[in-house]
């Protein structure tokens, strides 16, 4: 019998190359987005592939609609066996340049939209005593950047929250498993419909990767979700040891550099984002799973292959701590630097 999962976020991006991996395996897939011709053209291509798609056109904000959802995928496809949560919207700016009904936003997507999707799936799940929830997260929840506040801040919560809810399973006996898997710079189109207030038009952080290696690391951690977390790429987990080792020198690193890697040479587009309303409904157009970076992003991540051989992943972990711990000794025996204030001119 064939996996019954459910992807939120699934019309575009990671969401989207995940479903198409699934579809592969012949597994019944719920599509949840809010934009209709997105999510229609992600169903084409899933029963193309041998999936058996699934529409639910909702927005992950608002639990009602996400319960509906729920609701349907049980009663049309059966019981659930994955849950992935992956809907996100973002906004490019400095904090004090976002407005509050901005911010709330945000974070009602990025953050609740997950807590929405994890109810869901739990209150389902937890009477069967099985099921997977992964967590799609980012470098970026647990090393923040400069102008993705909100952005940054939802992906930390979800960590916490994550965390909270996997040490309740525990106390509880339950067989359900819960996991994140923290995601490097992607090349998905939300650079060319997000909300921005830069003067460039938006890039993800090189190094940048295609959203089937991501997709790769989703499904490798629902078959495997024993691990709290996965790293995929290399710069992932990079930046993560390196934020545990040497956080001031990364906080002075981006403070210099963090502003201009974030934009292309490129003037922003023009056009409306996403940020309140899907960017595929008006006028209606498929934005797929790549975005604008083809041409520089990677189709392969070494580290992502490591991570599915977890002996191999511990020697390699330690050499980066090493080679971290090496840099802060470095660091530390060079006078101090210019304070980011002084250098940073965004």
């Amino acid at each position: 019998m064939s996996q019954v999962v459910v992807i939120t976020g699934a019309s575009a991006g990671i969401g989207r190359a995940t479903a198409l991996l699934y579809a592969e395996r012949g597994a019944s897939i719920v599509l949840i987005a809010r934009g209709a011709a997105g999510l229609e053209a992600a169903a084409k291509e899933v029963a193309e592939r041998g999936g058996h798609p699934l529409i639910q056109q909702a927005d992950t904000a608002d639990p009602g609609q996400v319960e509906a959802a729920a609701d349907a995928a049980e009663r049309l496809l059966g019981p659930i066996d994955v849950w992935i949560n992956c809907a996100f919207t973002s906004v490019f700016a400095p904090f004090t340049e976002i407005g509050p009904e901005e911010y709330e936003r945000v974070t009602t997507v990025a953050y609740l939209g997950f807590v929405n999707g994890t109810r869901a799936a739990l209150a389902r799940m937890l009477p069967r005593d099985r099921g997977t929830i992964v967590q799609v997260g980012s470098a970026l929840g647990e090393r923040a950047i400069p102008l993705q506040s909100a952005y940054c801040g939802a992906k930390h919560a979800i960590n916490g929250f994550t965390s909270a809810v996997r040490v309740e399973l525990l106390h509880r006996g339950s067989n359900i498993r819960i996991t994140v898997v923290q995601m490097p710079a992607v090349n998905t189109p939300q650079f060319s419909w997000v909300r921005s207030r830069l003067p460039r038009h938006p890039q993800p952080v090189p190094p940048i990767y295609q959203p089937e290696v991501a997709a790769r690391g989703v499904l490798h951690a629902a078959d495997h979700p024993r691990r709290k977390q996965y790293y995929i790429g290399a710069s992932t987990a990079a930046t993560i040891w390196a934020n545990r080792l040497v956080p001031a020198v990364l906080d002075r690193y981006l403070a210099r550099t963090g502003f201009s890697s974030q934009q292309t040479d490129a003037p922003r587009p023009p056009g409306s984002d996403n940020l309140f309303t899907p960017a595929d409904n008006s006028p209606a157009t498929d934005h797929g799973a790549h975005g604008s970076f083809d041409d520089r992003a990677h189709a392969h991540s070494w580290q992502a292959a490591l991570a599915r051989h977890p002996a191999v992943t511990v020697a390699t972990a330690t050499a980066v701590g090493a080679a971290a711990i090496g840099i802060r000794h470095r660091a530390g025996r060079h006078p101090s630097t210019p304070s980011a204030t002084a250098r940073c001119r965004g």
